[in-house]
């Protein structure tokens, strides 16, 4: 089996990144080539760094109106595009280039509370409004709407009632860090 070498796109922290990249440090088939971000000043990149993994911030119009984007990730022999914490939607030439190759994971149980503005904090708060009993995980492919894409792996966790948007986060985040790695091998390998 070719080795698959993978790029994670994150906006933010990078906690789950960083999860990933630990996750695949010494798998003889999935490596993480590559973190790219929209931000700058990202923590994520200082994740990477420490991680030894080359990390590199593009602009809006890099990835919407150019291919510099594109043209890194083929440069670096990328297979496959893993969302974490990325806020952006994922333009058509990444989508035509790596189709059925980029997988996201959202905090909440889709097809609810998916969707543009639909992140973090938000999400969880909304699922408190709303009283829901559940939450949880899904894991997904990315196709050109928000959270859209065929839904390959669900993980539930229950809304408490005494629950604060943090609280639920914090549980959401447990089975993000146990599921994703795993649920990403697994797809690569074939094996979902």
């Amino acid at each position: 089996m070719k080795k698959s070498n993978l790029a994670i796109f994150a906006s933010g922290s990078g906690s789950n990144a960083e999860n990933i990249i630990r996750y695949f440090k010494d798998n003889e088939f999935i490596s993480i080539g590559l973190v790219l971000s929209n931000h700058q000043d990202a923590f994520v990149h200082e994740r990477a760094r420490k991680l030894n993994v080359k990390s590199i911030s593009f602009t809006r119009d890099q990835i919407y109106k150019e291919n510099y984007v594109l043209d890194l990730l083929k440069k670096e022999g990328i297979s496959h595009i893993i969302l974490a914490g990325f806020m952006w939607l994922i333009p058509e030439n990444l989508l035509k280039a790596f189709p059925n190759r980029i997988i996201n994971i959202h905090p909440a149980l889709l097809p609810k509370y998916g969707g543009k503005g639909m992140y973090g904090m938000h999400v969880h708060r909304a699922i408190i409004e709303n009283k829901e009993k559940e939450s949880g995980i899904s894991i997904h492919l990315v196709n050109e709407f928000y959270d859209e894409g065929n839904i390959i792996f669900r993980a539930e966790c229950p809304v408490k009632p005494d629950d604060s948007p943090e609280t639920l986060a914090e549980r959401v985040h447990a089975l993000e860090y146990q599921h994703y790695p795993a649920v990403i091998e697994s797809i690569i390998s074939g094996k979902n």
